[in-house]
């Protein structure tokens, strides 16, 4: 997926790297803080113009979201040799005006069980960092002088 120094297991990804992962997902976590309490909730989703746009009903998330609009956002993906997560910090604004909720339609984002979802949230990025990891083997601790074995 990413080429990795040689030997390295953990490659920091690029921003570019981050999005392009980030255009491939379907779920992800949203995470927000009101009154010192973290919650985190699972949330179906989808990248749009290097923002994640999530669809919700009436309830906490919008709640706290509009508490405190500073959110997190989480996605990776495991594979049987790899994973990647990337993490992005933003602020969370619902979808208002009829041209802003008819582009996230677009989308094609479908609730994960049959319920109505009729708010859209998109999240702004300020920061988005993410890491590959390259699965393996755990090293041996080499012994060295000051140690029980050398």
């Amino acid at each position: 997926m990413f080429e990795h120094s040689e030997g390295e297991p953990v490659l920091v990804l690029s921003q570019d790297q981050c999005w392009s992962l980030l255009e491939g997902v379907q779920h992800g976590r949203l995470v927000t803080v009101v009154g010192g309490r973290a919650d985190i909730f699972p949330v179906n989703c989808a990248a749009q113009d290097r923002s994640i746009v999530l669809r919700t009903a009436p309830g906490s998330k919008l709640a706290e979201m509009a508490v405190n609009e500073n959110v997190l956002f989480e996605a990776d993906g495991i594979l049987s040799d790899q994973a990647w997560s990337v993490v992005l910090r933003g602020t969370a604004a619902r979808l208002e005006t009829s041209a802003e909720r008819e582009a996230a339609e677009e989308l094609n984002l479908r609730p994960w069980v049959p319920t109505v979802k009729d708010y859209f949230v998109r999240i702004v990025p300020e920061e988005v960092s993410g890491r590959h990891f390259r699965f393996g083997e755990h090293p041996e601790r080499e012994l060295g002088e000051g140690s029980e074995g050398g």
